[in-house]
């Protein structure tokens, strides 16, 4: 190991040292203390925004390899970081996630049970891209008691340095520890091999970004893992969809912005409608520079649309691109996405009830939507205040991640004296 490595491990050592030292003020603070560090945060972002942007810019500089998608999602303007600034202060507004009773009974003999949440402890994240993330998943992590580690690309890495200061001033503010919100001296990615080895240091590793990066943290991390994977989404359009709310929908699900992993990526169109509304469909797309890959039953209908492949069904575009299928029904509908899917975000426009209901309960991914856009699955947009990312795992936490999702749980029981026999 050379000598930056060397640094960077016994950094990230130092760090989750002061991290646990941290949770021990930080889990048991009140609400007033933790919501005056996230309102005095929001104020210094936007007092930092000029330092943020010219740190963004930095960071823009060298980023002409990156794709489309990828530079727009690093991409800061000044509706952006005050979109920061709202969200930590939306995350301020929520009730303290910690020590609610999530659960009681009493037992026959008399022992009152409560579920009590509490804080995961250390938290670790490692994102790609998106500098804002760093506002977001230090608002959550504080407010639900965990004291974070948060390294990002080395794309990003001026300008999470400029939002990092900003946060700190909040803590300041508020009396509160720094180590509560940390990041790497660097962007040594020996620093991220540290973060995956530390059991025992970090209860838990929250990945963001694309496949490599999580697929590398599920397969070396020693740590427990909430992860995602990819953001391949399906809009269902059925028989009994209202045409016109149908091609609104989809052209907002896909075309809002593509590079986001709640962007529509295939279009599942019921046969009983798709010869009259996939030209319609087509048309308003391609005219917001939208591409296409078919299957041949659409092809069939559209016979300007490019073949699509297997691998193809299988792609999370995060661009301009949609795949096209046509099925028989919601039953056809669920295997294509049973098939292809990657358990995100799934949703059907109809009216019919029935219908609705038949895709939302025997859907298996995280979300199902009926009659909207998939580009709703986001923390924010639930009500979260923001979110620390989109979990389609099948344990703990699933969909956007947000407070309640960052706590735990402990059992209190409370006696009279009993005495177990």
């Amino acid at each position: 190991m050379n000598a930056i490595a060397e640094a960077s491990v016994q950094a990230l050592h130092a760090a989750a040292t002061a991290a646990r030292e941290a949770a021990v003020t930080l889990a048991p603070a009140p609400r007033d203390v933790k919501d005056r560090a996230l309102l005095a945060a929001a104020r210094a972002i936007r007092a930092h925004a000029p330092r943020i942007l010219a740190a963004n810019v930095q960071d823009l500089m060298g980023a002409d390899d990156l794709i489309p998608s990828f530079k727009d999602r690093l991409t800061l303007t000044p509706a952006r970081i005050e979109a920061m600034a709202q969200g930590v202060e939306e995350v301020a507004a929520l009730p303290d996630p910690v020590g609610r009773v999530l659960s009681e009974w009493t037992r026959p003999n008399g022992l009152l049970i409560r579920r009590v949440a509490q804080p995961i402890g250390v938290i670790g994240m490692i994102f790609e891209s998106r500098p804002n993330v760093l506002a977001d998943a230090g608002a959550l992590c504080l407010k639900a008691g965990s004291p974070v580690i948060l390294r990002g690309g080395k794309e990003s890495v001026n300008s999470v340095a400029a939002i990092h200061a900003a946060l700190m001033e909040g803590l300041s503010e508020a009396g509160l520890p720094q180590a509560c919100i940390q990041i790497p001296p660097n962007a040594d990615r020996a620093f991220v091999g540290a973060m995956l080895k530390a059991s025992g240091q970090i209860d838990l590793i929250v990945p963001r970004g694309g496949k490599s990066l999580v697929n590398r943290v599920q397969d070396e991390s020693r740590v427990p893992v909430l992860a995602h994977a990819e953001g391949l989404c399906h809009t269902y359009i059925h028989a009994a969809a209202n045409p016109e709310m149908a091609r609104a929908i989809l052209a907002n699900a896909k075309m809002r912005r593509t590079g986001i992993c709640g962007s529509t990526e295939t279009l599942l169109i019921d046969a009983a409608i798709a010869d009259s509304l996939l030209p319609l469909l087509v048309e308003d797309l391609r005219a917001l520079g939208c591409g296409f890959r078919a299957d041949a039953r659409a092809r069939a209908i559209c016979p300007e649309l490019d073949a699509g492949t297997d691998e193809d069904f299988h792609t999370e575009w995060l661009g301009a691109t949609l795949n096209v299928a046509v099925v028989d029904g919601v039953g056809s509908a669920l295997a294509h996405i049973r098939r292809y899917g990657t358990e995100h975000t799934e949703a059907i426009i109809t009216e019919d009830a029935a219908a609705a209901t038949e895709f939302l309960n025997l859907l298996g991914s995280a979300v199902g939507m009926w009659n909207t856009s998939t580009q709703f699955c986001d923390g924010f947009e639930f009500g979260f205040g923001a979110e620390i990312g989109i979990a389609t795992g099948r344990m703990h936490a699933r969909g956007p991640v947000g407070l309640e999702q960052l706590c735990t749980y402990r059992y209190q029981v409370i006696g009279t004296g009993q005495l177990r026999p």
